[in-house]
């Protein structure tokens, strides 16, 4: 019985949003996410994707001066960028308690000047600029597992904003050199690059990541521009490996912002699956 329990919980592994922690809190080198308000929980999915945004960008020598951070929740993202980067940071979030969580967060932060929180929809959004970065971990899922915790289903599920709402404003709110990244789910990449297609962007990096190296995909990190270039990396990358050790990929990246080395997951020193 001890064993089909653990083979269901390996095959179910993929459909989740791999961030359940049993702290309110989580600690950074630099600075503290509180969590307790939040529907969505610090994930090790979402540290992955703003250490891969920050990496991209000190490689590539982007300057960015005005960016946006669409669906901050606990201003997670935010922080690691403003960590790495001195450009200017405002975010979104639709959810009143979740941005208020995250204006303590920034608050409490060395970057407080520099982030600003605004609790509205994207929908309802109407800045009067462009931005020469926009990024977001948007709802995941399209009618997939719906919970019965409305708060969830607005951080999980598209039912606030999909993917080609979320498309349409990048489009048309992005500055002419601009770039925006994007963390997907792994089954959305295809219909996301079609959409990509739409609205006239092309594909500058794209990270693949698995959770072990016996795992298929479950994550898609995508950095685009709304200009013609060329593909500059397309990679892939384990978060685990045959030990369900942190592998060295995850942990170059991580070792910016983690307290201590990414190790394993027994070791408790980054977010829990």
């Amino acid at each position: 019985m001890l064993k089909k329990h653990v083979e269901l919980i390996e095959h179910l592994e993929p459909l989740k949003l791999y961030c359940k922690m049993p702290n309110s809190f989580f600690q950074f080198k630099q600075f503290t996410v509180h969590q307790d308000q939040c529907a969505m929980k610090v994930c090790t999915d979402a540290c992955l994707f703003g250490a891969w945004m920050a990496d991209v960008i000190r490689q590539n020598d982007f300057k960015f001066n005005n960016t946006l951070d669409v669906g901050a929740g606990t201003g997670l993202l935010s922080l690691m960028l403003a960590q790495e980067n001195d450009f200017v940071i405002e975010a979104i979030e639709i959810n009143e308690n979740a941005s208020l969580q995250a204006k303590q967060n920034v608050a409490s932060s060395p970057w407080q000047s520099q982030i600003s929180i605004h609790n509205t929809s994207l929908q309802q959004y109407t800045p009067h600029k462009k931005y020469d970065f926009i990024f977001s971990n948007p709802p995941f899922f399209e009618k997939d597992l719906i919970s019965t915790n409305e708060q969830k289903n607005a951080a999980k599920h598209d039912s606030t904003l999909t993917l080609e709402i979320l498309m349409g404003f990048i489009q048309k709110h992005l500055s002419e050199l601009g770039y925006a990244a994007v963390l997907l789910p792994f089954h959305r990449t295809e219909y996301f690059e079609s959409l990509l297609k739409k609205y006239s962007f092309t594909v500058v990096e794209k990270m693949q990541v698995r959770q072990s190296v016996s795992h298929d995909f479950f994550r898609t990190m995508i950095f685009l521009s709304n200009k013609e270039v060329k593909l500059l990396s397309e990679r892939e990358m384990s978060i685990h490996d045959k030990e369900r050790n942190y592998t060295d990929g995850f942990g170059e990246l991580m070792n910016r912002y983690y307290l201590r080395p990414p190790q394993s997951p027994e070791g408790g020193s980054s977010p829990k699956k």
